[in-house]
């Protein structure tokens, strides 16, 4: 390929559980990456819910509401067919991304699909938002409670995410760097919190990740969405209460994760 991002970096919002802000996240990374001087693709291979593709939209009308500019990533579609399941069509819809942006960011539905499936072995960086929960744990593993946490063996996504590891490298010779991404997190350092950073960090050697933590609770990120807007934006809403300290500590959750993906210089100006 002769396109002008034919070394685009790949980013795959990826977890098989409903409710883990993937959406949030990638268009988060998304806005955050513009702002930040990069050109942005997103893909929603989620079909039937299609988050990100509303969140898109509500941006949109947004941005047609108001004088300033709200910066728009270009957006791509993958969709099955009655006859098709998506797969085929997906390394064309890839260069057409690659083609357009210096970072192509796809989101992926919460269950298990062959297409979401296909699209984590393009990943150059799969991350995958974890509520911190040991409920939510079992996204990563099997794993049983007690005086000390025993791993029982890896999930299945756990499973699938190391296939589609060993694929991309027979490939490409390309690595996938596995970020998982603690969100939901309480300000508070409880007991729960600190026995998840030990549960993590077995796990983290065992299945190959690493994990960082990504966005607290906050109101703010379910409120934004109906906008289409990001804690990225809101500098640019007009809104007086725009930059309360909450909203200072989400710009910089947001920061900190694009500088954690050790992504090559940006071509345009920083922010």
């Amino acid at each position: 390929m002769t396109g002008p991002h034919m070394n685009s970096h790949i980013i795959v919002v990826g977890n098989e559980k409903g409710g883990s802000g993937k959406s949030t996240t990638a268009m988060h990374l998304a806005v955050g990456l513009m702002r930040a001087g990069r050109s942005v693709a997103v893909m929603d291979t989620d079909v039937r819910q299609g988050s990100l593709r509303r969140f898109l939209e509500n941006r949109r009308a947004y941005a047609q509401s108001i004088p300033g500019k709200v910066p728009m990533p270009e957006y791509l579609e993958v969709a099955p067919g009655e006859d098709s399941d998506g797969t085929e069509m997906l390394a064309e819809v890839l260069a057409q991304a690659r083609d357009t942006a210096e970072v192509v960011i796809i989101d992926t539905p919460g269950h298990a699909t062959p297409l979401s499936e296909e699209v984590h072995s393009h990943a150059d960086t799969l991350i995958t938002p974890l509520n911190d929960s040991f409920v939510d744990l079992d996204v990563l593993a099997k794993v049983e409670l007690g005086d000390e946490l025993i791993v029982k063996g890896p999930s299945r996504y756990a499973e699938m995410v190391w296939k589609h590891k060993i694929a991309r490298a027979r490939r490409d010779g390309g690595n996938v760097d596995w970020i998982v991404l603690r969100n939901r997190l309480s300000p508070l350092d409880s007991r729960n919190r600190q026995e998840m950073e030990k549960a993590l960090k077995q796990l983290a050697k065992r299945i190959g990740f690493r994990f960082l933590p990504g966005f607290g609770e906050r109101v703010i990120f379910r409120e934004l969405f109906l906008a289409g807007l990001t804690i990225m934006d809101i500098k640019e809403t007009g809104d007086p209460a725009a930059m309360s300290m909450s909203h200072l500590s989400a710009r910089q959750e947001v920061r900190a994760l694009i500088n954690e993906l050790h992504l090559p210089p940006a071509s345009g100006s920083a922010e």
